[in-house]
């Protein structure tokens, strides 16, 4: 039965809407569980020689562009609009983000805008503090954090969190046709592998590589921000009370640029996360590409004065992207 945080009659619709359907488990537990066993058999395949230039072209490729699809896409521009995109784009970045297979783009976001609002409070869906403070509530809550709330949870309400993308065309129709790209996300690498290569052995690597190992770094890239960077790290923005938001700056490539975490949950739609010195954001970069190019615009970079003052000690912070 569908709660809301403090009851039915806290608010006009509630935090969630039901739990996941059997079937939806089933496919969840498989695209978690297959590519995290193609990680693991990752060395030994790749020591047998089964790893070869095109391998690594095909994965390099295919993880830019999945990252960068719920980085810029899923992320900074569906949940946050943090910039405006023109049609094309958007569809571009809805379908980028769902080859990350992460996914449904209304789910996801519905799920991400409620993290925002209860962060690390009664109501986030994979806060790793949920069991307590001590060792063993610690650790039970990192691996709730990271994977173990995609198996056990209810729906966030996305009537509720992201009525805007309902009712957009776009979003619906990439939403509906999200089984068809996670195929295309799996067979693509396999694909330019054979073409490549013109060969069975090169698309079978291709898709070892390309598909598998890609989507699950990408699925721990991206489930560390939830677990980790909610834990160890730096915090030298100001956040709201209890929420634990954290800098993890060994993450910042994999990541393009997401576990600059702490100053995203301090300025939430920011377009740049990374606004200190030698804060690496990629995401950033790409979307001041796209403004360039005239794709993208209503960018919202940083405004270094309310940056600094947002500063738990004064340092200098960088402000458009370009800097």
């Amino acid at each position: 039965m569908s709660t809301t945080l403090n009851g039915p009659e806290s608010g006009p619709k509630p935090l969630t809407q039901g739990h996941q359907s059997r079937g939806i488990l089933i496919a969840l537990w498989a695209f978690v569980a297959v590519p995290f066993l193609a990680l693991l058999a990752a060395v030994p395949v790749a020591w047998g020689g089964w790893l070869g230039w095109s391998d690594l072209l095909i994965a390099g490729f295919w993880y830019v562009l999945s990252g960068l699809g719920i980085t810029v896409g899923y992320h900074r521009y569906f949940t946050h609009g943090s910039f405006r995109a023109k049609p094309g784009l958007r569809a571009a970045l809805a379908v980028a983000g769902s080859f990350a297979v992460q996914g449904e783009i209304i789910q996801w976001v519905a799920d991400h805008r409620r993290h925002h609002a209860f962060s690390d409070q009664e109501g986030d869906p994979h806060s790793p503090w949920r069991f307590g403070e001590s060792i063993g509530g610690l650790a039970r809550g990192l691996f709730h954090a990271h994977v173990g709330w995609l198996f056990n949870r209810e729906l966030s309400n996305r009537e509720r969190f992201a009525p805007d993308l309902l009712s957009d065309p776009i979003t619906r129709r990439v939403d509906r046709l999200f089984p068809a790209l996670v195929a295309v996300s799996l067979l693509g690498p396999a694909a330019m592998g054979a073409l490549v290569t013109w060969s069975w052995q090169g698309a079978l690597t291709a898709f070892f590589w390309g598909g598998l190992v890609r989507i699950a770094l990408l699925h721990h890239v991206t489930w560390s921000i939830n677990s980790i960077c909610h834990v160890y790290g730096e915090r030298p923005f100001a956040v709201r009370q209890g929420d634990r938001a954290a800098n993890f700056w060994p993450l910042a490539l994999l990541s393009f640029g997401e576990s600059w975490h702490n100053l995203h949950h301090a300025e939430p739609t920011s377009a740049r996360h990374g606004v200190l010195r030698g804060q690496i954001d990629p995401s950033a970069r790409v979307i001041w590409l796209l403004e360039k190019a005239g794709a993208a615009w209503s960018v919202r970079w940083p405004k270094p004065e309310r940056i600094t003052a947002k500063l738990v000690e004064p340092v200098r912070v960088r402000g458009r992207a370009a800097r």
